[in-house]
């Protein structure tokens, strides 16, 4: 199976990268960004094709995605306007002002990642280590000293992941009542340094 890895989205896979997203994240975000339908639309509407990197297959199928976010913008961040665009004023809001609590930081002094997805299907085949790569790559052409990701407490196998390329635990946060509405009670900030 050959697998390209691209810098950007082509806008004709928006659809087919918020609904691997939503595939990779619903279950942490579903109570908030939910129902599903306008979750996605949501994703659909704010993913920034700029930032990101794309995994695609032989037959240009969207596999794999991996955003990051700059002092520009991220991946899939959005606004107050495109929350409330999709959720209504009021739906908008407190959904908006629930993930402001999550955090929404840019680390200036670090790359910082905003999601990595792959497929269920084409999981344990590499891909997530070429998107890691690409990733480090776009760091390193920045300037960057250093790579920055968060991974939550139920996601052992993505931090086992991380792990293997050099990343090492930073700090550890608990999500306190908010960890009820999220799906997961504590996320660790993992990074991995350049060699000078």
């Amino acid at each position: 199976m050959g697998v390209t890895i691209y810098h950007g989205l082509h806008e004709g896979l928006r659809r087919e990268a918020a609904l691997l997203y939503w595939e990779a994240f619903g279950g942490k975000l579903g109570r908030v960004m939910g129902p599903e339908p306008l979750a996605l639309d949501y994703f659909e509407r704010v993913i920034r094709a700029d930032l990101c990197f794309a995994a695609l297959d032989g037959d240009g199928r969207l596999i794999g995605i991996a955003g990051y976010k700059i002092p520009g913008g991220s991946f899939a961040g959005g606004s107050w306007d495109d929350l409330t665009g999709i959720y209504g004023r009021f739906g908008g809001r407190w959904r908006g002002g629930l993930l402001w609590a999550l955090g929404r930081e840019v680390d200036n002094d670090r790359f910082l990642i905003d999601g990595i997805s792959v497929t269920r299907a084409h999981r344990s085949k590499g891909i997530g280590s070429m998107l890691i790569a690409a990733l480090c790559n776009e760091a390193r052409e920045r300037g960057y000293p250093a790579v920055r990701l968060d991974v939550v407490d139920t996601n052992w196998r993505a931090r086992a992941l991380y792990e293997r390329h050099g990343f090492v635990a930073a700090r550890s946060q608990r999500l306190g009542l908010l960890g009820y509405l999220f799906g997961f009670s504590a996320a660790t900030t993992m990074v991995r340094p350049f060699s000078a």
